[in-house]
């Protein structure tokens, strides 16, 4: 799997609808879904403005493509600052509407998706998550490891220095989660080289691979970055990083932050790297974010959403901690 990264648009006017209905409409045939998934995602777009317009305070939409274990997909997530839904319930059958609270048309929303998911907090807002998958879902496909991204340009620039990439042989499911220096095109240009390195290396050593991209990418202006590794024989994770990406590790009741390298891949690493190695039995699950999250992050902040979504998780923790100054990314990934 390849990152690729969502457009962000602003929803708290409504002279803005049809411009966002458009532009989705247009990503969406540019995609090549077919008619019907592509009317399906027309109506849960004019859906999500019709109820920000109504109901919500300094709305906005993240749309765009991706791709996971059970294939490629479009996805509509739906950020507000609005009062937040009382009964969540409720909302969900089809002709509620409730003045005062998100509501009218989540019904349809949900049976028109193929992955659909809500959280509401009140006096907080809420968050919702619509994905529609480019076929059919196969009931015999199965993820082992439920890895779910977003990924956020700056504002003002149509390409993320942010991207992550993952990859799944017999023996281990690994992933690089990277930041290009800085912004724009040339960052981007450095993450798209490190992800492709990243799937030519033959190493199961996250140190090794680190290694591995370093020599790749001298000639751009290099990235800071994770890789993990697990090893599905010993059921453990390793990991190594160099520069300012944030993991934190979660599982039975406890936590635990791993603390990168100083460096920069492509530029300067230190000799003194090496694996550190995690049981799966005791963390199963993961965060990532880069720098254009606020270190502090904290999923306290946000009562019973550990049951969610992965991109619920990942949508909070953006609209909470997002710094708004560089592209942002978050990664949400847990062993099932």
């Amino acid at each position: 799997m390849v990152s690729r990264h969502y457009k962000s648009f602003r929803a708290d006017d409504r002279s803005f609808f049809s411009l966002i209905k458009k532009d989705i409409h247009h990503q969406v045939a540019a995609a090549s879904f077919d008619e019907t998934r592509a009317g399906k995602i027309d109506i849960i777009v004019a859906e999500l403005t019709s109820n920000l317009g109504k109901y919500a305070n300094g709305g906005q939409l993240l749309a765009g493509q991706g791709s996971d274990a059970l294939g490629e997909y479009f996805e509509i997530i739906s950020v507000d600052k609005g009062p937040g839904i009382p009964d969540v319930s409720r909302v969900l059958s089809d002709g509620y509407s409730s003045i005062g609270s998100l509501g009218h048309g989540l019904g349809s929303i949900k049976r028109l998706s193929d992955q659909f998911d809500l959280y509401s907090v009140r006096d907080w807002g809420t968050l919702l998550v619509s994905r529609v998958y480019r076929n059919e879902l196969s009931q015999n496909r199965k993820k082992k490891i439920d890895c779910q991204g977003l990924n956020i340009p700056k504002s003002g620039e149509s390409v993320s220095g942010d991207g992550f990439f993952t990859r799944d042989t017999p023996v281990s499911w690994s992933i690089l989660v990277a930041d290009g220096l800085g912004h724009g095109e040339a960052a981007h240009l450095a993450v798209e080289q490190a992800g492709a390195a990243f799937a030519e290396c033959p190493e199961e050593s996250p140190t090794e691979t680190i290694r591995f991209i370093h020599e790749r990418i001298r000639k751009t202006r290099g990235v800071v970055g994770v890789v993990i590794i697990l090893d599905k024989k010993t059921a453990r994770w390793k990991i190594a990083g160099v520069g300012n990406i944030s993991i934190k590790w979660m599982g039975n009741n406890t936590g635990r932050t791993y603390i990168s390298y100083n460096g920069i891949i492509g530029y300067n690493i230190p000799g003194s790297i090496n694996d550190q190695e995690l049981s799966r039995e005791d963390f199963n699950q993961f965060i990532a974010c880069s720098d254009g999250i606020r270190s502090r992050w904290d999923l306290g902040r946000f009562p019973g959403i550990g049951a969610h979504h992965g991109m619920i998780i990942a949508s909070a923790i953006f609209k909470e901690f997002a710094r708004g100054t560089d592209d942002a990314s978050i990664i949400v990934c847990k062993s099932v």
